[in-house]
């Protein structure tokens, strides 16, 4: 996969400005705001920036946080992950292999078989329905 990478003037473009917000300047979305936290519609969610597969509709669960949460990614291109010590606290940033936007963090405290909890913004994703 050839990596994406945009100037910010074009990502800002693109983007709606809470889509940018997040994906692009490591924002977050208010818990229980996204358009994607109660889908429970089968298909997949591909990044909102570049349309990269990111999880699928089997993995998510409610986890009560107040954002989609997925307790695996779609495949091993999906995302990658990376130390994020903002906010005075360690936690795992969670950021598409695509185009290195901002997805989320992921958490251990997930259901099996994974025990993680893939948390991340709806602003941050786009849903498919399954055809």
């Amino acid at each position: 996969m050839k990596k994406i990478n945009k100037p910010d003037s074009e990502w800002k473009e693109l983007l709606s400005s809470g889509a940018y917000n997040i994906t692009r300047k490591k924002g977050t979305e208010a818990p229980f705001s996204g358009d994607l936290y109660l889908n429970k519609a089968k298909g997949s969610y591909h990044c909102i920036c570049c349309d990269n597969i990111l999880f699928k509709s089997d993995e998510k669960f409610d986890s009560g946080t107040g954002w989609p949460s997925f307790y695996d990614v779609a495949s091993n291109i999906s995302v990658h992950t990376t130390t994020d010590r903002s906010l005075g606290m360690s936690r795992v940033e969670v950021i598409c292999m695509n185009c290195d936007a901002h997805l989320g963090h992921v958490f251990e405290d997930g259901p099996k078989p994974t025990g993680k909890r893939y948390c991340i913004n709806s602003a941050s994703l786009k849903f498919n329905n399954e055809k």
